[in-house]
């Protein structure tokens, strides 16, 4: 049985200094032995660094990525992986404050909230339009993002990958 092959980012936002050589070794050995990932100062966090690393691999690499970086104090980060064939993308976001979240991704990048997902918040709502916003706000992870937009703003300038569709 083959292995559906797909492309994905690792975006370190913010990492303290003594953790960099610990996310390079962690992510080479998930990734690529040679992958090397460029540090450079985040200015939205003075004393903490920022990288981009721009991957291939089989799918559920992003999952593996994440998994391995996440509780590490301090640190925030975003994986995300395009679609494969018979896989759906995804994005998994990480704070220090909040812990982390996973959305289902389409071949677009955009969140994919499930039936069930906006049942239960009409459920939980119980007719309250506030609490349904509340439960699809979550749904959307858009408190990540919140936290995480001065940390995406601060690398701006830096180099720009574009991701491509796999399939």
């Amino acid at each position: 049985m083959s292995v559906a092959m797909t492309r994905g980012v690792l975006f370190i936002h913010s990492a303290p200094a003594a953790l960099c050589p610990h996310i390079e070794w962690a992510v080479a050995s998930l990734v690529d032995d040679a992958a090397t990932l460029e540090w450079a100062a985040q200015p939205a966090a003075p004393g903490m660094f920022r990288a981009e690393l721009a991957w291939a691999g089989p799918a559920g690499t992003a999952i593996q990525l994440a998994s391995t970086l996440r509780g590490w104090t301090h640190l925030r980060y975003e994986v995300t992986e395009e679609p494969s064939a018979g896989t759906d993308g995804g994005r998994w976001s990480h704070t220090p404050e909040l812990g982390i979240f996973h959305a289902v991704t389409d071949a677009h990048g955009n969140i994919m909230v499930s039936e069930d997902r906006i049942r239960f918040a009409y459920e939980a709502g119980a007719g309250d339009p506030a609490a349904v916003y509340h439960e699809l706000s979550l749904a959307l992870g858009e408190a990540w993002d919140e936290e995480l937009e001065p940390f995406r703003h601060a690398s701006e300038g830096s180099n720009v990958r574009w991701l491509h569709q796999v399939g």
